[in-house]
């Protein structure tokens, strides 16, 4: 049952903490962990910092909104918040579930001097960051433009990892100092940071993301990276080579009607890699769920995570009997699903109903893919939900959006709502990053934006070690793990089946073909992958780029999964995160002359044991924990 306590207390008149000057306001975290601090810049413009046990994550930085080219953060004064506590807890399908939304919250009234205009800045504090966002109220029905004015300054000597928006959200990230990042750069959301001497990490990125252009990143060159909205933002390489008609359009900033509502503004701020990859900000600041369409949430029944074979990467059929073949592989492998590229439009109705009954009949439920430039128009958007619904699919893979402007955002919006209208569950690809959609409409199982495993040339290795503590960050993501052949680049097999435990998406979908995941000695390991979890430990000697240790717990059965980086190494792990008692473990490794080849052996384990293991370059291992 979803619990939820908000109480809202009358703020005092003056400073916003004993301690605080005139100028400076401060909402802490419940535990005081976590500080956000708003004040003024050069006595004029209103500023912020944040910071994790008293050490800055984000230095004195400018905050505000422009609107019609007027900043109302410039020569404003705020007066006493009204404060708030939000503690609440609901279902989901992630690292871990339920999730605890727990922070203190701040509503400032900010008057700007110049016109009188009087917003709202909105503050909430975590212990494991803050978010805030700007609420103009509506001038009658005027339509006004906002755009950006704030900017994220991080500490000197951070290390951050980031990519650019040349592929949308389909980047390798780099890792440079903060003091190397060159002015203009662009930088795609979530940007994670080190702080320097190792004393933490924070990742910045948007939350609820609603009718309005998405943020992007770009650095001035002086350790600040300033968030720009979609219509600045250079357009992609797929854009270009998709709409190259829209690109004017989509350049001009957009206007709205009404109250102005910005997306929350997120800095992730942890201790370490566990705390930042278990946050839950992001989703936290999206809206519930409209229990019409969700009456429990992502608990509602027709909302069913799972795993699902796939053709377009490693052979098959494109006909009704290919997928037939592939429902009878996924059911013999225990998969939920199985996703079916555009090649069914070709097919007659009646066919299409007949292989989707096939697979029902084997407890298979197939996705349909749809390009989403034909989901533009409303008419022909329900016609295609009503036919997919109709025909019996479960759900649809929606491709090729490719920009973050206000218009694209909101086609996200109305494909959600109306997919969830036909009990239909979503898939985006060609997409921008989580926001926290899939709480607002938990049939979004996951969405690609994630350079993946379509992606043939890339350095794979470190990339898969580098993606939990980034754009993971943000929510899941259909990287479409687990390829044996040439994709793999300089990846092990083992490392390979690692990646669908690392990786987190509700829609599990095996890039493998399934003969190969059935003839593979780890099958049985295979087979009882699940595709959400209860629990989520990051574990040492984990480190950005270089290995990605995680242990996760469905039920009584934990998993341990490790995808290293390009250098060798011999891997020690305590199993204290196990309960007591013997385990029986089945554990998958690199084999020591063969990158293509696995070693599978059954063992017993207890918590005060630890697990070695030898790593290959690009090696990996998984290791499942039952009684």
């Amino acid at each position: 049952m979803l619990a939820r306590l908000l109480v809202v207390v009358a703020a005092c008149l003056g400073a916003a903490c004993p301690g605080a000057g005139a100028d400076t306001l401060v909402v802490a975290s419940p535990r005081g962990r976590v500080e956000f601090r708003l004040m003024k810049l050069g006595g004029t413009q209103l500023g912020f910092a944040v910071a994790l046990r008293g050490r800055a994550v984000i230095e004195p930085s400018p905050l505000g909104i422009l609107v019609d080219g007027v900043n109302l953060a410039e020569r404003a004064e705020f007066s006493a918040p009204e404060r708030y506590r939000v503690r609440e807890t609901y279902p989901w399908h992630g690292a871990h579930t339920p999730v605890l939304d727990d922070c203190r919250g701040a509503r400032i009234p900010i008057r700007h001097a110049p016109t009188g205009q009087r917003w709202t800045l909105e503050v909430r504090a975590y212990d494991d960051g803050v978010a805030f966002r700007f609420l103009v109220p509506s001038v009658g029905m005027a339509l006004r433009v906002p755009d950006e004015a704030t900017a994220f300054r991080l500490p000197a000597g951070s290390t951050l990892w980031y990519h650019d928006f040349e592929g949308h959200y389909e980047g390798v990230h780099q890792r440079k100092r903060i003091e190397e990042v060159a002015p203009g750069e662009w930088a795609a959301p979530p940007v994670t940071f080190r702080l320097p001497g190792n004393q933490g990490y924070g990742s910045i990125t948007e939350g609820a993301l609603l009718r309005y252009s998405g943020m992007g990143l770009q650095a001035d060159g002086r350790g600040a990276l300033a968030a720009r909205l979609g219509h600045t933002i250079p357009p992609s390489y797929p854009f270009r080579l998709r709409y190259p008609g829209d690109i004017e359009r989509m350049a001009r900033p957009a206007a709205i009607a009404g109250p102005i509502t910005t997306p929350w503004r997120i800095v992730m701020a942890a201790t370490d890699l566990d705390a930042l990859v278990n946050c839950d900000i992001v989703h936290n600041v999206a809206p519930p769920p409209d229990p019409n369409l969700f009456p429990q949430g992502a608990a509602t029944p027709w909302i069913r995570p799972g795993r699902a074979v796939w053709r377009y990467l490693d052979g098959g059929e494109a006909t009704p009997d290919g997928v037939k073949e592939f429902s009878r592989l996924a059911a013999e492998l225990g998969f939920e699903y199985q996703v079916v590229e555009g090649f069914w439009q070709k097919w007659p109705a009646e066919v299409l109903r007949e292989v989707i009954g096939y697979s029902r009949e084997r407890g298979v439920g197939l996705w349909l893919w749809k390009h989403s430039r034909e989901l533009r128009d409303p008419i022909e958007r329900r016609k295609f939900f009503r036919l997919a619904s109709e025909a019996g699919a479960a759900g649809v893979k929606l491709d090729f959006y490719d920009h973050e402007a206000k218009e694209v955002v909101e086609l996200y919006e109305a494909s959600l709502r109306e997919a969830a209208e036909f009990r239909l569950l979503v898939n985006f690809h060609g997409a921008n990053k989580p926001t926290g959609e899939s709480r607002t409409f938990p049939n979004e199982l996951t969405r690609e934006a994630v350079r993946g495993m379509e992606a043939r040339n890339i350095a794979r290795a470190r990339h898969d070690a580098t993606l939990p503590f980034t754009r993971l960050l943000a929510g899941h993501a259909d990287y479409t793990p687990v390829h044996f052949g040439a994709r793999r680049n300089d990846t092990t097999v083992a490392h390979q089946l690692a990646t669908a435990v690392v990786f987190t998406s509700p829609l599990l979908t095996f890039a493998a073909h399934p003969r190969s995941l059935l003839a593979s000695p780890a099958v049985d390991l295979i087979k009882s992958i699940p595709s959400v979890w209860d629990e989520t430990r990051v574990l040492p000697p984990s480190e950005i780029g270089e290995i990605a240790i995680l242990a996760r717990r469905r039920g009584p059965v934990w998993f341990l999964a490790a995808v290293n980086g390009p250098a060798p190494r011999r891997l020690e792990v305590p199993l204290n995160f196990l309960g007591g008692g013997v385990y029986r473990v089945l554990l998958a490794r690199d084999h020591p002359g063969d990158p293509a080849a696995l070693e599978v052996e059954h063992r017993e384990a207890r918590r005060e044991q630890t697990l070695s293991v030898e790593l290959l370059a690009g090696g990996g291992c998984l290791a499942r924990f039952s009684r």
